[in-house]
């Protein structure tokens, strides 16, 4: 959707992500997207250079956000929001729907 704006579907993916998620690392992202980790870290790690994201080490884990002292960060949360409601319904839920922990053993759906 946003790949002529942004120069890359893999930018698009991880500012979407992070915007609904608002963390995560690149395998995490690359596998909700069913695509490759190489290109998801590439367009982080730019990202980072350019103060669009910043990261934290959690463990062994490089975790990344969305940079809230980004100078257009209205801007570009408007803009992958618009791009989010071209998404498919299904898809659009499941990148809504931010899960982190397992469900308790034994409760109903």
């Amino acid at each position: 959707m946003l790949e002529p704006i942004l120069g890359s579907i893999s930018k698009e993916r991880v500012l979407v992500y992070l915007l609904a998620r608002e963390q995560g690392y690149a395998r995490e992202v690359a596998r909700f997207f069913s695509a490759s980790v190489s290109p998801i870290q590439k367009q982080m790690a730019a990202l980072e250079a350019q103060n669009v994201l910043y990261s934290e080490d959690v463990g062994g884990t490089r975790v990344y956000k969305i940079n809230p002292r980004y100078p257009f960060l209205t801007e570009l949360t408007n803009l992958l929001n618009k791009a989010i409601t071209f998404y498919p319904p299904k898809q659009q839920e499941q990148l809504l729907m931010n899960r982190r922990r397992p469900r308790r053993a034994g409760k109903p759906l």
